[in-house]
């Protein structure tokens, strides 16, 4: 047993996933005893919240839909309120393998943030054409920024410090890509260390994938324009966040 695992937070922003967040909270809570699992209904319009309590979630109800960065800033608040030391974010689709969530929690010992890599010799997942190349983009200037080799900065699949979780709990960015992208700007320009670790990631068990194929190169335009407004922003000192818990 990890000892930092029973002061961690398991945080699972879901939409409309009915049809397989039950099944993501069992998971978790048979791989990893006696963590705690919060998910965070986006404003779903199906049984979600009700699938997530029948198998033993916490469960925070937003009104409407904040995107997957209004929902982590939730989970941040809720874990800093309740004397959580660390926020680990698994996707409710079953893409990610609770497994893997007592390595990045034990990396957490010399980082402030870690990221689940996708491309780091672990599973085979692939992506390829304008999604690639944006990652691989991204990767270069990311790295620079965080003065670490980073490979998947687009990763959901992430664990925060008690630095990290106090920083997010105020500034989690919740504009689109803001919960990747801006949120490491924001981390590193804070003084934050991000490492990441070797991941798995699984095919969805159920409901829509986020981005469609024929959509790419949108998405292409819209990370370009993410990195922008991220660099533009005044960096946030970490002595300027509260520590304030109500």
């Amino acid at each position: 047993m990890i000892p930092e695992l029973t002061r961690t937070l398991v945080v699972m922003p879901a939409l409309n996933e009915e049809g397989s967040v039950a099944a993501v909270v069992r998971e978790v809570r048979s791989k990893l005893p006696g963590v705690s699992c919060l998910v965070v209904n986006d404003g779903s319009t199906d049984r979600t919240s009700e699938e997530a309590r029948g198998a033993g979630a916490l469960v925070a109800e937003l009104p409407f839909n904040l995107g997957v960065g209004g929902a982590m800033r939730v989970g941040f608040s809720y874990a800093l309120a309740n004397g959580f030391d660390n926020v680990v974010q698994v996707d409710s689709d079953g893409q990610h393998d609770p497994a893997g969530v007592g390595q990045l929690v034990v990396a957490l010992r010399e980082a402030d943030l870690v990221l689940g890599a996708r491309f780091a010799g672990e599973g085979d997942y692939s992506v390829r054409g304008p999604r690639r190349w944006a990652m691989v983009v991204l990767s270069t200037i990311l790295s620079r920024v965080s003065h670490t080799k980073l490979s998947d900065t687009t990763s959901g699949f992430r664990a925060s410090g008690p630095r990290a979780v106090r920083l997010f709990a105020e500034h989690y960015p919740s504009e689109y890509l803001g919960d990747t992208i801006e949120s490491l700007v924001i981390a590193a320009r804070a003084g934050c260390t991000i490492r990441q670790v070797p991941v798995a990631m699984r095919p969805r068990a159920a409901g829509t994938p986020s981005h469609h194929p024929f959509k790419a190169a949108a998405y292409l335009g819209r990370v370009a324009m993410a990195l922008v407004f991220a660099l533009m922003r005044p960096p946030i000192a970490l002595k300027d966040v509260s520590v304030t818990t109500r």
